[in-house]
């Protein structure tokens, strides 16, 4: 672990010598071949390799600061300014012990930025949009990630237009307030990391024409807390007439609360910080109320509410909601495991031990029989059982419930099933190794520890683009990188097939022959949600 924490230490310099501050240009002396104009200014980006990057740009009018902290998004006004885009924004504020690069970046509450690459060329087609959300629990993460930097996608799939947002995150984003005393003016506060998404979505939708992309064909992909906001997003009132598609990578609505979870969170961290109002937590440090949340690990997620979100949002793709919205999704065969090797093996089955139980505590006794039965027939090293069952309740159930629903109201939905090792140990086929696949970042090894097959990689990725081309991954032996047919079907009831991501055999399988989950013990508890 401390070559990895030596790294980061690098990787920390890194990141903060490239950090520059986008300006505006008064003086008119701006490459006139990079610049777009949009609603809110004139933005000039840069080119490296034929693919134009444009960093930095605001989707909202005002930064969520100062009094506008807890506040929903506020949209974009008319701007005849010219801007630089050449540098990312400030990742949203974070706790830097976290695993994410973004973090070791500079950091602000005025984050609400996004990024955008096209390949150089003009052509008369619109081209299909991809916007990446980050991961990272809803609580740390950011765009500044040199694993979500999207510039080699893009010169693979010139076919592409890529853009990825920024969202506030943890108790910025995430913090239900409105119980308080005063809090009836922060009725949005449990959810505002989604309500960003929606606005950035806003912004895309109105300016993406000016970069060449079409606005009306939007494939919103992310991966963890990325994935869950790109499958919560379509449950969004008004979110169909921005997006077309999604793609899911290792999440999905299970990665929600309640609002009684909520307010639990919130009174616990009102009674570390010695607040009583709203009033109170505008005065407290930036810094502090980052670092008092870190109590609060894995518990800040987005909200059920039954206002913004629904209370059930299974129910709601069973009844339909996301039913003319096309959806890839899928995960990792050993997902758990990136907790195993982060932590180490001895504080993760602390951990593991006691996420257990408190989620036991939720169940009949039936249920705990059954869960417990699954566990004891998990074979292996001393965290093998606990994190198979959180593989199941965590990934592969939701996985699958999703699939189920969204087919069952008349959707369409493409799974698969991600299953290269990691060179790593402990590591496996973890939660996070599919990203460098996917966006082409064979030197962003933190995760796996070695470089994947390059045939393999180039398939996966131009899978993706060619999904949000036409609604269908399939690749024809012409477009196919190793000159081989890929023919994904849809997941349908009956047979249960996915595409299986083995190295060097992607192939499409029955469920029922991989045993990928276990339908009597564990998918039922996909109703527990993750907390």
């Amino acid at each position: 672990m401390s070559e990895l924490n030596g790294s980061l230490n690098e990787e920390r310099e890194r990141l903060r010598a490239l950090y520059g501050e986008n300006k505006r240009i008064t003086d008119g002396n701006f490459d006139k071949s990079l610049a777009v104009k949009c609603l809110n200014g004139t933005f000039v980006g840069r080119k490296t390799e034929d693919v134009i990057a444009f960093k930095g740009i605001p989707f909202v009018g005002k930064q969520p600061v100062g009094m506008l902290r807890w506040k929903a998004p506020v949209a974009c006004i008319p701007d005849d300014g010219v801007y630089e885009a050449y540098y990312n924004a400030k990742s949203p504020c974070q706790n830097e012990a976290y695993r994410q690069k973004a973090s070791l970046y500079y950091q602000g509450e005025d984050c609400l930025y996004l990024n955008v690459w096209k390949a150089d060329g003009g052509t008369a087609e619109k081209k299909p949009v991809m916007v990446w959300i980050h991961g990272g629990a809803f609580e740390n993460g950011g765009t500044a990630d040199p694993l979500y930097e999207c510039h080699n996608f893009v010169r693979e799939n010139p076919g592409i237009i890529a853009v990825s947002i920024a969202y506030r995150i943890g108790v910025f984003g995430f913090f239900r307030l409105s119980h308080l005393p005063d809090g009836k003016d922060y009725p949005d506060a449990q959810n505002l990391g989604i309500m960003d998404q929606m606005m950035a979505l806003r912004w895309i939708h109105e300016n993406i024409a000016s970069f060449g992309g079409d606005p009306d064909n939007v494939t919103v992909f992310g991966q963890s807390a990325g994935a869950a906001s790109a499958t919560l997003l379509p449950l969004v009132e008004g979110s169909h007439a921005y997006i077309r598609r999604v793609i899911a990578e290792s999440g999905s609505p299970v990665f929600t609360r309640s609002t009684e979870q909520s307010i639990e969170c919130t009174n616990e961290m009102m009674d570390k910080l010695g607040c009583k109002t709203v009033a109170d937590l505008q005065k407290v440090d930036v810094s502090r109320l980052v670092a008092e949340s870190a109590a609060l690990g894995f518990r800040i997620w987005a909200e059920r509410d039954g206002n913004y979100l629904p209370k059930d949002p299974y129910e709601a793709y069973a009844n339909g909601a996301a039913k003319d919205i096309d959806i890839l999704q899928g995960c990792n065969k050993d997902e758990v495991n990136y907790f195993v090797f982060f932590k180490g093996v001895e504080p993760y089955n602390a951990w593991g031990a006691d996420r257990k139980a408190k989620k036991l505590a939720e169940l009949t006794e039936e249920e705990k029989a059954l869960v417990e039965s699954f566990c004891n027939d998990v074979k292996g090293e001393s965290y093998e059982n606990t994190s198979r069952l959180f593989d199941q309740i965590l990934f592969i159930a939701p996985l699958f419930r999703l699939s189920e629903n969204q087919t069952k109201a008349g959707g369409r939905s493409y799974t698969y099933f991600f299953t290269p090792e990691s060179a790593l140990p402990l590591m496996r086929c973890a939660h996070s190794t599919e990203i460098a696949v996917v966006l082409r970042h064979p030197e962003e090894t933190i995760y796996s520890g070695r470089t994947y097959d390059e045939t393999f990689a180039r398939t996966m990725s131009r899978m993706w683009a060619q999904f949000a081309k036409t609604g269908n991954p399939s690749l024809s032996a012409d477009s196919s990188p190793d000159g081989k047919e890929k023919d994904w079907p849809l997941y349908e009831l009956a047979n249960r097939q996915v595409m299986v991501f083995d190295e060097f055999n992607i192939h499409p399988e029955k469920e029922s022959e991989r045993k990928i989950l276990d339908w009597d013990r564990t998918y039922f508890m996909t109703r527990y949600y993750c907390i």
